[in-house]
């Protein structure tokens, strides 16, 4: 099993999306200004940049404040000696980083397949500026190809909900746990219900119908809340921009 072990380690390949999410978080760790209030998302692609953060705090003396939008991110950032703070203190964030599932033409995405949507929405929508970075495979001409929209849901509510999603044409799962019996539990104690609805013709629309749905909590679907998005290839990084 040694022996395995080192060949393995010898010729395994490396991984380009992995060296393109390291890529685009060290360039977006970059936009980060001494005093900002900053949000961070969740996920593998923005743990790389909450690390990249984390060594300018420490190399440049930058004082910066943090919102994480989940244990996870609140545990990396303790990890990386990035101060918190939340939105009681700070209403107003200069800067939120997060990742994303899907990214459409129009910079609308689809988050949420961390579990986190609602809290990363709350923190975008409280920031002047929201920075998505992600690898270039999370492009698409349309929302909704190959791409279920999480959606977090009262438990209370959760037969009600997957009815009425279901009458809209999508098909619904309940989020199961991994490591754990039973369905993913979110930091708000709510359930998450993936809905596929295939490729979404009006993204603005089905979002403003699944909101008046009681039960649901909040949507995956981050309509013109972009201001900008890093995006990693196999050749290097491009930036997009609203208009």
């Amino acid at each position: 099993m040694k022996g395995w072990g080192k060949w393995k380690l010898k010729h395994e390949k490396p991984n380009w999306k992995e060296k393109a999410k390291k890529a685009v978080a060290k360039e977006a760790a970059k936009h980060v200004e001494n005093g900002f209030i900053l949000g961070l998302g969740s996920g593998s692609t923005t743990a790389y940049a909450i690390k990249e953060i984390g060594k300018r705090i420490r190399r440049e003396s930058l004082k910066i404040y943090a919102i994480p939008t989940s244990y996870q991110a609140m545990l990396q950032a303790i990890e990386n000696r990035i101060p918190l703070t939340t939105l009681y203190e700070n209403l107003e964030i200069d800067l939120t980083i997060d990742g994303a599932d899907q990214i459409d033409k129009n910079l609308n995405l689809i988050k949420g397949h961390g579990g986190a949507l609602t809290r990363e929405k709350i923190v975008a929508s409280a920031s002047k500026k929201v920075l998505i970075i992600a690898d270039e495979t999370k492009l698409t001409e349309k929302l909704g190809k190959n791409c279920p929209v999480p959606i977090e849901v009262l438990p209370f509510a959760f037969p009600y909900v997957k009815r009425k999603i279901e009458q809209l044409g999508a098909k619904t799962y309940l989020r199961e746990a991994n490591n754990k019996v039973g369905p993913v539990i979110t930091d708000n104690g709510n359930f998450i219900v993936d809905a596929n609805f295939g490729v979404i013709e009006n993204p603005e629309k089905l979002e403003i119908i699944l909101k008046n749905i009681p039960g649901i909590v909040e949507t995956g679907l981050f309509i013109e809340m972009a201001d900008a998005v890093l995006i990693g290839g196999k050749i290097g990084i491009k930036e997009l921009r609203k208009g």
